[in-house]
């Protein structure tokens, strides 16, 4: 197992919930193998929220496909293992896969417009999902309905629960997706962008929530996101994905003030600061490179102000980085004996 995911171990007395081990994702087709995740690690405590951060194409939201099998016919997971509590999860057959996805793990979505059935009613939909993963009758689950809604904030969730979605507003549809993620009361919740098609009061609603439901039930959320205001609000640490790996990865507010790896540096750089005077923003030169053309040693070299002549040939491991782990040759390596 990767360093990161021993030194979490010790770090708290609380078991992972969720336990990611140097897990890779391929993609095959007729044109070669292409590999989109490689050797990723973390885990995920209870009531911790966990951010994944970075670029377009860093591999985020595939890490959260890749949890809760919902990869493309042409991709799997290689290599590594997904273990949530003390199942492993990642060599299911889809019908056992289905049953934990929504029971075990509930999914909150960017775009609570197509995640919702547009023909059924909330309180529909809602009794369906709740139904298929708990042993309730269709009464009892509209009664359940109509509490999550209360819980995630829908007023008067008596009467909206035989609302359509079209007749919510964008913050309350998202509000609705995520009471469906809660239906079975899942002790994980994945979260892919889930404030991003939302303007920005509704987008701190959406963040309190969010913390809420961490403090009164314990849940454990992985946080998919590129906004870092999003997840210095909410996370307790973060991960920074680059061309499918985790190059840093420690406690958030750690992270974001003192980053260990130049690309993390990078990004904090490119975020605008109140009252900075600065005409012109500072940008990393250069572009995530294509999957089937990721450089060799660290991927992220070509584009490294800090790039040294073993960072070309070397790929780095996480290793101890401040108060976390970082890919980077910049920090020392453990001893062998200690990895």
């Amino acid at each position: 197992m990767m360093q990161e995911a021993a030194a979490h171990k010790t770090a708290s007395e609380a078991a992972p919930l969720l336990d990611v081990r140097d897990m890779t994702v391929q993609f095959f087709s007729r044109h070669g193998t292409l590999t989109a995740l490689d050797n990723v690690s973390f885990a995920i405590r209870p009531g911790e929220v966990l951010g994944i951060v970075g670029e377009s194409g860093a591999g985020k939201s595939l890490t959260g496909a890749s949890i809760v099998g919902l990869l493309p016919d042409s991709g799997r997971v290689t290599a590594g293992e997904i273990r949530l509590g003390e199942q492993r999860i990642d060599n299911l057959d889809r019908t056992r896969m289905r049953r934990i996805r929504g029971r075990e793990i509930g999914l909150i979505f960017q775009d609570p417009q197509t995640s919702l059935n547009p023909l059924l009613t909330v309180g529909k939909q809602l009794v369906q999902t709740i139904t298929s993963h708990l042993d309730m009758s269709a009464a009892a689950a509209r009664q359940r309905g109509i509490e999550l809604l209360r819980d995630v904030g829908i007023p008067a969730p008596e009467r909206r629960i035989d609302s359509y979605p079209h007749q919510f507003s964008g913050g309350m549809r998202q509000r609705v997706v995520i009471a469906l993620a809660l239906c079975a009361d899942p002790r994980l919740v994945i979260a892919d962008e889930p404030t991003t098609a939302l303007d920005v009061s509704i987008q701190a609603q959406v963040l309190a929530l969010l913390q809420d439901l961490v403090r009164k039930r314990g849940l454990a959320i992985m946080l998919i996101t590129h906004d870092m205001g999003v997840i210095a609000e909410v996370a307790d640490r973060i991960a920074v994905m680059y061309a499918g790996r985790i190059v840093e990865i420690g406690p958030v507010r750690q992270v974001i003030d003192s980053p260990s790896h130049p690309y993390t540096a990078g990004l904090m750089s490119a975020i605008p600061k109140l009252g900075d005077r600065a005409r012109r923003l500072v940008q990393i030169d250069g572009n995530m490179p294509r999957l089937d053309a990721v450089p060799s040693g660290c991927a992220f070299n070509p584009r490294c102000p800090r790039v040294m002549d073993i960072c070309r040939v070397e790929r780095p491991q996480l290793r101890p980085a401040r108060a976390g782990h970082a890919a980077c040759h910049l920090y020392p390596a453990l001893p062998q004996a200690e990895t």
